[in-house]
């Protein structure tokens, strides 16, 4: 009997891939499904320095830190569809034990705290991200990419969009029931 209501819970839980997609979503999976064509370019070049510096022995000058660009962006992105996606790390130790009002109100605590985090990142990083956009800031080395220049845009860009998703997850989860806590044995099948 145990067992059969716990399936019955578990069954009316929605999945990640049941989550209604808003424009905000959109947003996300656009950007995260166009940045994924990103990483074969770096296992390609990647490839091909390793050709160049021990097949013909004459090594690039601009694989390491194009691969360090492009992967920073990776990274960034990654952050906003693991946002959207809620594999975001959370601790569920009390989280798992309280009421689901209370979990509502651990949820809205959470995105205050994000947003809050985010508009002090935006606030004190426009100004420094300003100066190395408008200035065309390099990296300084031989190859002097505008890696700042254009990564620095890209994090306060970033943490804008992570921030929104946030409370469009807020928005979304509010209405599902109490959240059963995590089975480990679910990924072994």
């Amino acid at each position: 009997m145990l067992d059969k209501n716990l399936q019955e819970q578990t069954e009316k839980v929605a999945s990640k891939d049941d989550f209604p997609i808003t424009w905000v979503d959109r947003i996300t999976l656009f950007l995260s499904h166009v940045i994924k064509y990103l990483i074969p370019v770096i296992v390609v070049i990647m490839s091909y320095e390793v050709f160049m510096r021990y097949i013909i022995e004459k090594p690039t000058m601009w694989v390491n830190e194009m691969s360090l660009w492009l992967a920073g962006i990776i990274y960034l992105i990654g952050g906003i569809y693991a946002s959207r996606l809620r594999c975001h790390i959370r601790i569920v130790m009390l989280y798992d034990l309280v009421s689901r009002p209370t979990q509502r109100i651990f949820d809205l605590i959470s995105t205050l705290i994000i947003v809050l985090y985010a508009a002090a990142l935006i606030y004190g990083g426009w100004y420094d991200t300003y100066i190395s956009f408008t200035s065309w800031e390099t990296f300084a080395t031989f190859w002097d990419p505008p890696i700042p220049a254009t990564m620095k845009p890209l994090i306060l860009i970033t943490i804008f969009l992570i921030a929104l998703q946030s409370v469009n997850n807020l928005i979304i989860d509010w209405k599902n029931p109490k959240e059963i806590q995590y089975d480990p044995s679910k990924d072994l099948k």
